[in-house]
This record gives structure tokens, sequence and C-alpha cells, in this order.
């Protein structure tokens, strides 16, 4: 059952949520993914490697407003449930909520664009930090919204300020945005930032020593381990910094050969990329228009290197055609349909060994996917 929370605020919007579950024709999941992709060569630093993705057709998004933005000019603010009655607008009641909730969350888009919202997103503060559940869109000068979130500090619950940041614009590593968005279960979030984070601090642990601040007879890195093992924040892990170190030595490198290939290639349109981790493909992310990769890159980039630093298993080779394949390849076997008309739909497609979550704008003059999620299963 739907909570009164989302019902009023669907109600304000004139919006009916509409959810369809049906298996896929059988050529469902290739109409449906606007443009041509192709894949350029790869850009390798140690376990990590990216293909650049490039598209036929590219729209204006302009128009929209992504959170990291929303949220350093103050126009959209994200709240506990229980503090919903600050953020209503004149003459606008809902129901009166009794308090904080672990997987809910309240947020007002004052701005005069719609705003993105990309599953893995993590908001800290409040009672603890939270990361955004699912792809959505949110309307402009909108009524408070009601946010399915997944906690990612499991030992807090205890204010930390009133609202939420996005700090450092964190998006979590696709191990867990997968529990997120496809098993869409707290404890096996909860499982998923714990096996991350010990899978970070065991890498700060077999990285070479450093002594240099340390009280004497300790090596500064057992101090750093014993910090990451004493926090449940998921954030304050990727955020300490010889964890920023080692993502850093990772990202630098292939930062600067991201740019060099696409300022090569300035007439072709760079949308997204494959991400493959020891030669096996793991994920895709492909956006409407350059510009909106531009401005998720930073942080997309440093969770694909978290997920190289603590992926286990043996190095493989994987090729270009591998990559090519998997952007081609939208073959649904079963398609999950949510839609908020004329503002959004997602669609959760179930192919052979993939998942794949595509958000599509219904607004007037912008109708057209604005990202792809795709990840092997």
């Amino acid at each position: 059952m739907k909570s009164a929370l989302l019902l009023g605020t669907l109600m304000t919007l004139g919006a009916v949520l509409l959810l369809v579950l049906r298996p896929a024709p059988a050529a469902a999941g290739t109409d449906a993914i606007s443009g041509d992709f192709k894949v350029l060569a790869p850009i390798s630093h140690g376990s990590l490697t990216i293909f650049p993705v490039v598209a036929t057709k590219v729209h204006d998004t302009s128009g929209f407003l992504t959170l990291d933005e929303g949220i350093r000019s103050g126009d959209v603010t994200v709240t506990e449930v229980g503090k919903i009655n600050s953020m209503l607008r004149r003459g606008h009641t809902m129901p009166l909520q009794s308090g904080a909730q672990v997987n809910r969350l309240v947020l007002v888009n004052n701005s005069k664009l719609p705003l993105i919202l990309l599953a893995g997103e993590v908001v800290t503060g409040g009672q603890q930090d939270r990361v955004v559940g699912k792809d959505r869109l949110v309307p402009p000068e909108s009524d408070p919204v009601d946010l399915s979130v997944f906690c990612v500090e499991h030992g807090r619950w205890t204010e930390s300020a009133p609202k939420f940041s996005t700090n450092g614009s964190v998006m979590v590593q696709p191990s867990v945005r997968k529990q997120a968005m496809v098993a869409k279960d707290q404890q096996k979030v909860w499982d998923e930032v714990s096996r991350s984070q010990g899978g970070l601090a065991d890498m700060v642990a077999a990285s070479p020593g450093v002594t240099a601040g340390a009280p004497a007879g300790q090596n500064a890195n057992d101090i750093t381990v014993r910090e990451l093992h004493s926090t449940t924040s998921y954030a304050k892990v990727r955020n300490n910094q010889a964890v920023k170190q080692q993502v850093d030595s990772i990202t630098e490198p292939m930062q600067k050969s991201f740019e060099s290939v696409i300022k090569q290639l300035r007439d072709q349109n760079a949308v997204g990329v494959v991400v493959a981790v020891k030669g096996k493909i793991i994920w895709a992310d492909i956006f409407a228009s350059n510009s909106l990769l531009s401005k998720y890159w930073p942080k997309l980039l440093q969770s694909y290197a978290a997920e190289a630093l603590t992926f286990t298993g043996d190095h493989d080779e994987v090729t270009m055609k591998a990559a090519q394949t998997f952007v081609e390849d939208w073959q649904a076997r079963h398609e999950v349909v949510e839609s908020e008309p004329g503002l959004y739909r997602q669609s959760e497609k179930t192919g052979d060994k993939f998942r794949a979550f595509e958000l599509t704008s219904l607004l007037p003059k912008q109708n057209f996917n604005v990202h792809i999620s795709k990840m092997s299963e």
C-alpha cells in the first residue's frame, strides 16, 4: 500500500503512479533504447577498464537539474519524513508524519527545472546517510516528494544535520547500486556496504605503510584501518584520505586519458561508458547528452575505481567486441514499467544475463531517454 505521504504528493501533482509488470514481447528492449551506440578503444589502469560510448543521436539536457547542483544552490532540500511540515508551501496540507523512517526521505525541488535523481547518489545528514534507490524525475517547484531510499550507515540513528547534503558528490560503487536497484532489500544493501568497506580497509592495510605523523612505534595505515572499521558510514569511508588516495591513483590517469580521447573525437557524441573490472564487464551508464555525462562523470569514475579496489577474482581479458555486444543487446524477457504520467517513465528490463534500467522523460519537448544503466548478472 502506498503511504499517505506519497499518495498526497501524487494527487497534488495531478499524477497517477502506474506500475505495470509484464513479460516483454519478442522485440522488447530494442526500439525503446534511443540512439545507436558505439564503443571506443578501452582506457585501462590496474583492474579497471572503461570503454567510452558514443551515440549517433543526443538531446538537449540543459533544461534539467542534477541533485548536486540543486543541493549546492539551495533550490533542492532533502530531510527526514518527520520534518515535512516545515517544507510545505503556503496553503498546502499533508498528513502529519510521526517521525524519521529508515527507508523514506522527503525532497522539495524549488527550482524552475525538473530534477534528475540517479540510483546510487548518496545524501548525508539527518538520522543516517541514505542512498537514492531508483532513477526518477521530480517536477519543478514541487511539493514534498516521498523518496524511497536505503540506509548506508547502519550504526547511527541520531541527527547529524537537519538537512541532507551530497557530501563531496559520492556515488556508491556498482555492487552497492545493484542491491538498491535490483534486490531493493535493505539488509542486502547493508551487507554489500559492509563488504565493500571491509575490502577498502583491507586494501589500505596492504598498501605501503606511512609512519609520518603516527605515534611512535605505530604505522599510520594501522590507525587508518581502525578508523575505517570504527564507522558504518559508507560516505565517511569513501572520503577517508587514505581511501581517496587509492581511488585517485586510478581515477587521475584515467581521467586524463578519457579527456584526451574525447578531445580528439570532438565531433563524436560521448554519452557513456561500459565498465569492466579484472576483464569482466559489470556495468554501463549511458546518458542523453555529453553535457549530462560530464556532470556525473567525476563521481561515477570514483565509484568504478572503488569497485575495482574491492573486486575479487582472477583477471581476464576483455575485448571491444564484448563491450559492443553489451550496448547492443537490449532483448528483454521481462519488463516492469513505473510511470508518473507527463513526468517520467522507468523501465526495468530483464534479459539474458543482464538487467537494464531506462529513465525516460515524458515532459513536453523533453521526451527522450535521460539515463540508461545496465548491469551484468
